[in-house]
């Protein structure tokens, strides 16, 4: 009993152990996903390295989190892989990195029997990667990708292998790409939108689907590039493997709609050809040319264009561009009425051709970021136009180039409206430094020559409120200018205030009446300049030769809207006898120049004068001829004046002026001197005094034979005394 009692007792002490390790090992079967769950953060990394050892990329995470049914959060996830050389472009190597993101899967069946059939007892897994933020750059650093909120989807297929070994089949990829941005240097791309989609039964090719970058920035600043539109797909031509194409390409360029049929980017020698074309794009958008209202437009009618594009190393190469305008294309400038007074026409087919230009993206230069423009020429009006480097810099909204014309034809394009009519013909030459933004545009210092000359002819419409106001008489008639040779210094400011200094060969004015010849006539003309009276035209330091001296006015102030005004008019040096002779006089003849002012005054159609003076220069001679027969006829009064007159040397010549609006005016003239040949030379002074309508004598040249009138009648007042 004693042997058998011990062996129980054996048995049953072995049988408690038995039970004590069971326990044992299926408390620990039940601690190990607790364990595993507890202590995954420890050990995600080096699961990580077994899955991916001797793959071509490396991934590194940290801050990882507890996993939950959600998924696994974490805080970084760094992905470094590397891009094989493929005969297009060398090897190159990236980094992708995932902040603050969750990462969750959804195990299934294959859902579709060809799937089934493909991966035989596996399941499909759905793996979703989403993030706060992701930045892609290449380890050369020559671009930046980044985006916010990316949910990037890939499905993998899973299969059992041998023993605990898996065997895990990529089967498709997706991320939506949506307002991303990518930067290079101080160039970036705002508003990246791309749906990415890879499969393994497309042989992860990227099916065409539609790309779109909203803006183009630089420095901060946005460019005139922008709204750029395309389809993209990775699949490659096998004749032109290296070949990425863009097709149904669109954006938008300085407000126009440039489009292309497609856009081939050679991955092997960076470079890219297409051809922009701009269809019906209205030149009000373009940036200078919006102004005016609705009722006055500074620019109106369509323009079209071919912009032919070389892409290499961030340049793009103009060659044969062509801009062209449709009928009806002009700019307009208006009266303070709002009237038309003048228009350039641009209409007529190819008015731009020949276009060469070389822009260059100055995204990592530290002066100038943004684009910049070089080599600029073209065929303009038959001429050629060249431009200064420009560039559109960031840190600016204002574009500043000079132009440069050469024989351009541009005269004959003016057209005039309203009172004024006529023609310019003439080859235009000069320089053109323009300062362009969105508000408008200015100018300084232009200067614009012209071997050419032009007619104008103002021709007021009859009214009857103005039928009667008329400068030389009660008919109102035409008036010719004609002139040669202009020479044209413009200053234009963003808000419309212009000076042009000018000069000119001759102007030539002529009426039913009679011709005035201005000689060498130059001076300066402000408009719009007074902000508190926009129709204040103001001309200054205005002079021209006349009657072989000069005239000359310091300044004026017109208003456009009151047609009022007054000044000083300045002669000098001119002849005695021109102003004879173009008043038609017969019988006097006078040696001498004259000088003096006269103060003007227009309201109006009608001027006045007040108190105006000419005088001579210097001493001379007035002869007053006459013949036998008129001096036999004369009575004894007559008759000695005719002899005083005969040979007068005058040592003083003094005249005053006065007229009034409606023409009615007063000459006085003062003359002191003596006739050598008469009374053995006493000193004669002879004073006339001319009342006439100066508006009617102007008009019918018949001043002189008033002067000869009063000549004889003070010659009557001496005899009776």
């Amino acid at each position: 009993m004693g042997k058998e009692g011990a062996v129980g007792k054996k048995k049953r002490g072995s049988l408690q152990w038995l039970r004590r390790i069971l326990f044992a090992m299926l408390l620990l079967l039940a601690l190990f996903p607790a364990a595993a769950w507890f202590f995954f953060p420890w050990y995600a990394q080096s699961l990580t390295d077994r899955a991916l050892a001797g793959k071509p990329f490396h991934l590194e995470v940290s801050g990882v989190g507890l996993p939950d049914f959600s998924g696994v959060k974490f805080r970084s996830m760094r992905l470094l892989f590397a891009a094989p050389p493929d005969g297009c472009s060398g090897a190159a190597a990236y980094t992708l990195v995932l902040t603050d993101g969750l990462l969750s899967w959804r195990v299934e069946k294959p859902d579709t029997p060809a799937a089934q059939a493909l991966l035989p007892q596996a399941f499909k897994a759905a793996v979703t990667l989403k993030a706060d933020s992701l930045t892609l750059k290449p380890e050369s650093g020559a671009f930046v990708v980044g985006d916010r909120k990316p949910a990037i989807t890939v499905s993998v297929a899973i299969s059992h292998m041998n023993g605990l070994a898996f065997s895990v089949k990529p089967l498709s990829a997706g991320y939506f790409i949506d307002q991303a941005t990518v930067t290079s240097g101080k160039l970036r791309l705002e508003g990246v939108s791309f749906n990415a989609r890879l499969s393994a039964a497309k042989k992860w090719q990227q099916p065409r689907d539609s790309v779109h970058v909203a803006k183009l920035i630089s420095d901060g600043k946005e460019m005139p590039v922008s709204n750029f539109k395309a389809l993209f797909g990775s699949g490659r031509d096998p004749l032109n493997p290296c070949t990425l194409m863009f097709t149904d390409c669109s954006a938008d360029l300085f407000g126009w709609k440039a489009t292309t049929e497609q856009i081939a980017f050679d991955l092997k020698e960076k470079s890219s050809r297409f051809a922009l074309s701009m269809e019906d794009i209205p030149l009000a958008k373009l940036p200078g040319f919006g102004g005016g209202g609705i009722n006055t437009p500074f620019a109106v009618g369509r323009v079209s264009g071919v912009i032919p594009v070389d892409f290499r190393d961030s340049m793009l190469i103009v060659r044969n561009a062509k801009v062209i305008t449709g009928k009806g294309t002009s700019l307009l400038f208006y009266t303070r009425e709002r009237m038309p007074y003048l228009s350039f026409d641009m209409g007529g087919g190819e008015v731009i051709k020949n276009l060469d230009a070389r822009i260059v993206l100055n995204s990592r230069n530290e002066k100038h970021s943004g684009l910049a423009m070089s080599g600029m020429s073209a065929t303009l009006f038959g001429g050629r136009v060249t431009s200064t480097p420009v560039s559109f810099e960031s840190s600016t909204s204002t574009i500043g180039l000079t132009l440069k014309f050469d024989k351009v034809n541009a005269l004959e394009r003016v057209r005039l409206h309203g009172d004024f009519g006529g023609s310019l013909k003439g080859e235009v030459n000069g320089t053109l430094p323009l300062s362009i933004s969105k508000g408008g545009f200015s100018i300084r210092n232009a200067q614009v020559q012209s071997s050419g000359r032009g007619q104008l002819t103002l021709a007021p419409l009859v009214t009857q409120n103005n039928a009667e106001s008329s400068v030389f008489g009660r008919e109102r008639t035409d008036v010719d200018y004609t002139f040669s040779e202009p020479e044209l210094l413009i200053n234009r400011s963003f808000d419309g205030s212009t000076t042009i200094d000018f000069s000119l060969k001759n102007v030539l004015r002529r009426t039913d009446g009679g011709e005035l010849l201005l000689l060498s006539p130059r001076g300066k003309l402000m408009l719009l300049h007074n902000r508190k009276n926009l129709n204040i035209a103001s001309l200054s330091n205005f002079s021209a030769g006349v009657f072989g001296g000069k005239i000359a006015v310091e300044h004026i102030d017109y208003d456009m809207a009151k047609k009022s005004g007054e000044t000083v008019l300045q002669i000098n040096n001119i002849p005695i006898q021109k102003l004879l002779e173009l008043q038609g006089t017969s019988k006097l003849y006078a040696t001498g120049n004259v000088m003096g002012s006269i103060p003007v005054k227009m309201s109006g159609e009608l001027f006045e004068i007040m108190n105006g003076g000419v005088n001579a220069e210097q001493s001379g001679q007035i002869i007053y001829a006459t013949t036998p027969e008129e001096r036999a006829a004369a009575n004894q009064g007559l008759r000695v004046t005719y002899e005083a007159l005969s040979n007068f040397l005058y040592a003083e010549l003094l005249s005053t002026i006065t007229m009034a609006r409606d023409g009615t005016s007063t000459i006085a003239i003062q003359l002191k001197g003596n006739n050598p040949e008469f009374q053995g030379g006493r000193p004669v002074e002879l004073n006339l005094k001319v009342e006439q309508n100066l508006l009617d004598l102007m008009r019918s040249l018949s001043l002189a034979s008033n002067i000869e009138q009063s000549i004889s009648k003070k010659a009557l007042q001496r005899q009776k005394k």
